[in-house]
């Protein structure tokens, strides 16, 4: 035994196969327990599952008989199921917690206690839980030494429950109910001890086999080469060759016998290669991009490189300071002496005079040299000329400040804003002026807050989508308003992504054209004054006419029949509200309109714009088409500026077509009107059997007082006005030529979403 004990104690291979054989029984048996451990998990967890999906089913198949409330049925079902071997119990319980079916029949009727296991998942907590994960819903329990598995599954309300006309429940009730289904699982624990008993002996068998083989190995592969290796190493500490010769082998023992052959031939060559490295590194040392130096406690120059002595030309043992910069003393503040001082690197930067006049700037880090007992003996310093760089620090301080003073003397307020809060970072001295703010007021304050409060929550998408703003209303600090242009691209500040946002204030300008689309509406109103006294005479003349019949029955004092006197009492409240909408129409054309873009209808306002002219029209014998695609989507804009448009076209097109009818008196008097979408945008046309717009005007007619009619006729101020409202609502227009005569004018409005 004491044999034993003691070649183990001095066997390399013993250990090394004592160790393994104690690895592989905790390896082996973790990985049994675990695989056992998974088992269990895994049957229980299968288990669990076909019990839910059985109840489940259960569920499904009395589903029909409970809607009918066959309780027969259900019975029947129940005790069937029952006699399934691996099935002991199937109890199905109401909301009160009483069974009302069970495959015991003595059970039916009774009531469970809330506590009871088949309750208590539920009602262990106020107010009772009303979802149950599966896991809750699964229980595990011992009944005469059987292990049993209880599964309940919920009975939840539909409307086929809430609807049925025998047994209705309240359709506010979540759970009507529970499923109580009690399985076997003896014959899943004997299979699964049978498979852990073939896991365990398999688990053994694999010990054995694995360690035989571990022996088998050590011995050819370790301890029979260690041994060669003990015997050759001894030669060689008796002066002995060792006999030892490189192997072919390339694993560890083959490495170490390669190592003891090689011992002597790496000794030399070790010592060429670190006389090689010293030259190199002297080498590096000498012709560096930049000048080092080596002092003393004194701050006398022990070494120096190529490129200080090319740049100072030192006097031998000369001090650093009348090197570098011609001093008798030392530097104030000299790094050199506070590396001496504390033992640690530093780092400063300075200048001096060059003989013409210049100055040279250059970083120097100095870092100590120490002895083998930590003590500081020298110093290194290294400068780095930054002159070049200092110039162009200087050159670009200049532009900076040159580029700040334009950017403060822009005539518009520009703001810099953080990209993703709207935060203002900088701005200039107008926006300051502005919007009435203080000189550093506005640095930091949110951009949308400068916008009415109920416009700001629309102001953030607004700057985030468009890259031009019109017309927008903004908030002085004393909340007054006023009107800006705002122009939004993305630019980089001071190494971030930023917004550059420039506003130009138009409230004077927006002004100025109310005025002229003012002027425009008037000189409309003039135009329309014959159409509207024709819509007037015609309800005025109605009117007359029953007022006239109304009196003369009076006079002859003649009743009047009741039903004659209903009819006419609705046609005179029929045409006096006829009246009244010319005049609330006209009266809402002629009021100054807001700024602000509201959702508009473009058909709605074509329609209402014709409205206004169409006895006007029909009088001189022109006919209006219209052709409007339906659900058209609406676009942003103003109505009554909207329907100026409109108007103004509809005018130019009356004219054009009594122009052609004086050249042609058999034209055709058409005007046609059409709207349509496309997946961006809205269009509407208009097109009429006119002269056409005269061959190369084109391009004019839209010009300010530009226009083709005779004098008098025409103030040059309709186009203009039309085609400034459409630029301020984002679309454009376009006129062209009909091959069979005629204008067509195309206007395209972006989709308000």
């Amino acid at each position: 035994m004491y044999f034993w004990l003691s070649r183990l104690r001095n066997s390399l291979a013993a250990k090394v196969l004592l160790l393994i054989a104690l690895v592989l029984i905790l390896c082996l048996g973790l990985h049994s327990w675990g695989t056992m451990h998974f088992l269990n998990k895994y049957t229980a967890a299968k288990l669990s599952i076909e019990a839910d999906r059985l109840s489940k089913t259960i569920l499904l198949s009395t589903r029909y008989a409970m809607m009918a409330n066959a309780r027969s049925e259900i019975d029947q079902i129940v005790s069937d199921i029952a006699k399934h071997p691996d099935i002991t119990s199937v109890r199905i319980y109401d909301k009160q917690g009483v069974i009302r079916f069970s495959n015991v029949q003595s059970e039916v009727g009774t009531q469970v206690a809330t506590d009871a296991p088949a309750c208590s998942a539920c009602h262990s907590v106020d107010p009772p839980k009303v979802f149950l994960t599966l896991k809750e819903r699964t229980r595990t329990f011992s009944e005469h030494d059987t292990v049993l598995l209880g599964t309940i599954t919920p009975i939840m309300n539909d409307e086929g429950c809430a609807e049925a006309p025998c047994h209705a429940h309240n359709a506010d009730h979540t759970v009507l109910g529970e499923l109580e289904l009690i399985l076997r699982t003896d014959q899943a624990a004997l299979g699964l001890a049978a498979v852990q008993k073939k896991l365990l002996s398999l688990t053994g068998l694999i010990y054995i086999l694995a360690v035989s083989l571990l022996v088998l190995g050590l011995r050819r592969c370790i301890t029979n080469p260690v041994r060669k290796v003990i015997a050759s190493m001894q030669r060689i500490s008796e002066g002995k060759p060792s006999g030892l010769k490189r192997m072919a082998r390339t694993d560890e023992l083959g490495q170490l016998i390669d190592t003891v052959v090689a011992m002597e031939h790496a000794i030399a060559k070790k010592q060429d290669e670190l006389d090689k490295n010293r030259q190199e590194y002297q080498d590096l040392f000498e012709q560096v991009p930049c000048s080092i130096t080596v002092q003393d406690a004194d701050m006398r120059i022990l070494k120096y490189n190529k490129e200080f002595a090319e740049r100072f030309n030192p006097e031998p043992g000369a001090y650093c300071y009348e090197a570098y910069k011609g001093l008798s003393e030392k530097c104030p503040d000299c790094p050199l002496d506070k590396t001496f001082q504390t033992g640690r690197p530093y780092c400063s930067e300075e200048s001096s005079i060059n003989p013409d006049g210049s100055k040279t700037h250059w970083i120097v880090h100095v870092s100590p040299v120490f002895d083998e007992n930590g003590k500081v003996v020298a110093a290194m310093e290294m400068g780095i000329d930054i002159s070049a760089r200092r110039r162009v620090e200087e050159r670009l301080l200049t532009s900076e400040a040159k580029y700040h003073a334009i950017f403060n003397h822009i005539p518009n307020a520009v703001f810099v804003l953080d990209v993703e809060e709207y935060t203002i970072i900088d701005c200039n001295e107008m926006a300051e002026r502005s919007y009435g703010f203080a000189s550093g007021e506005m640095h930091g304050l949110s951009f949308v807050t400068l916008f009415p409060e109920e416009e700001q929550e629309k102001a953030k998408s607004y700057v985030k989508a468009f890259t031009a703003l019109n017309r927008v209303r903004q908030k002085r600090k004393d909340h007054s308003l006023f009107y800006v242009d705002f122009r939004l691209s993305p630019a980089v500040y001071n190494d971030r992504n930023v917004l550059l946002v420039t506003a130009t204030d138009v409230t004077d300008r927006l002004e100025t054209e109310q005025k002229l689309i003012q002027a425009g509406k008037m000189a409309t109103l003039g135009e329309m004054a014959t159409g509207v006294a024709h819509e007037l005479n015609q309800p005025l003349t109605v009117i007359k006419a029953a007022s006239g019949f109304i009196i003369r029955k009076i006079s002859r004092s003649q009743p009047i029949d009741s039903d004659i006197l209903k009819t006419m009492a609705e046609e005179i409240d029929s045409h006096v509200d006829r009246a009244s909408q010319i005049i609330d129409h006209m009266r809402a054309f002629g009021r100054q309109s807001d700024h602000s873009l509201e959702r508009v209808n473009v058909n709605a306002v074509v329609s209402s714009s014709v409205e206004m002219f169409i006895s006007q029209l029909t009088l001189r014998g022109i006919a209006v088409k219209r052709e409007f695609e339906e659900n058209l989507p609406e676009i942003l804009g103003v109505s009554n500026r909207l329907e100026q448009v409109f108007i103004n076209l509809l005018l130019n097109a009356r004219d054009a077509i009594e122009e052609a009818e004086e050249e042609n008196p058999n034209t055709d008097k058409v005007i046609t009107l059409t709207t349509y979408s496309t997946p961006r945008a809205v269009v509407a046309v208009v097109e009429d059997t006119g002269t056409g717009v005269p061959a190369g005007l084109v391009d004019k007619i839209f010009e300010p007082f530009f226009t083709t009619k005779v004098v008098g006729k025409g103030t040059g101020l309709g186009l203009s006005i039309t085609y400034g409202l459409i630029k301020d609502f984002g679309g454009t227009i376009r006129v062209q030529n009909k091959e069979e005569g005629g204008a067509k004018f195309t206007l395209t409005f972006p989709r308000s979403q």
